[in-house]
């Protein structure tokens, strides 16, 4: 029995597979790749193993990367080691080493005072404090100011207002040559 798929007549087909395949990124088509390795590695139980040019080859595709992100690299040139380096390089560089910036101030805070009871001199315990001093929410150096505002009803705002213009003396002043023009 031969097993024939349906295919539809009025869908053009791709001229060829580089055709057929999304326009990706730079790192998406990196991460592709990479994937592609790995899998391919791992069905053939062949190691991936980078030797020490490989590994200058993946940094100087890394530099070129940062440099201009948007240049389209021949990925197809380079051996599976290198893209495999680079890969991993580009992952680690990506990857948030907090899941939330409250970590990251706590773990900040903290250092900050293990330095202060930990420090050798006093000049490293007096920076030390200065800086956990200006983290937000310590703010023990933030120069503050405070307005309060009071709402009033308009009848007692008017009634103010008007002991204030009660109290003002009005004097009419003349200009000099006011008493010429007559």
């Amino acid at each position: 029995m031969q097993l024939v798929p349906e295919i539809d007549e009025l869908i053009p087909l791709p001229a060829n597979a580089a055709e057929a395949l999304p326009t990706l990124s730079v790192e998406e088509e990196l991460n592709m790749r990479a994937r592609t390795i790995k899998l391919l590695s791992d069905l053939t139980g062949t190691p991936i193993i980078a030797t020490s040019d490989d590994v200058d080859a993946a940094k100087e595709l890394a530099r070129e990367m940062i440099e201009d992100p948007k240049k389209r690299i021949e990925y197809a040139k380079y051996p599976n080691e290198v893209m495999a380096y680079l890969a991993g390089m580009v992952a680690q560089s990506n990857c948030a080493l907090v899941d939330d910036l409250s970590e990251l101030k706590m773990y900040v805070v903290n250092k900050l005072l293990y330095e202060v009871e930990h420090a050798d001199n006093s000049k490293v315990r007096i920076s030390a404090i200065t800086k956990l001093g200006e983290v937000d929410g310590v703010d023990a150096f933030k120069k503050r100011s405070e307005v309060t505002m009071q709402i009033k009803p308009i009848e007692e705002v008017e009634k103010e207002l008007l002991q204030v213009l009660e109290g003002v003396e009005y004097a009419v002043i003349e200009p000099e040559n006011a008493a010429d023009n007559t």
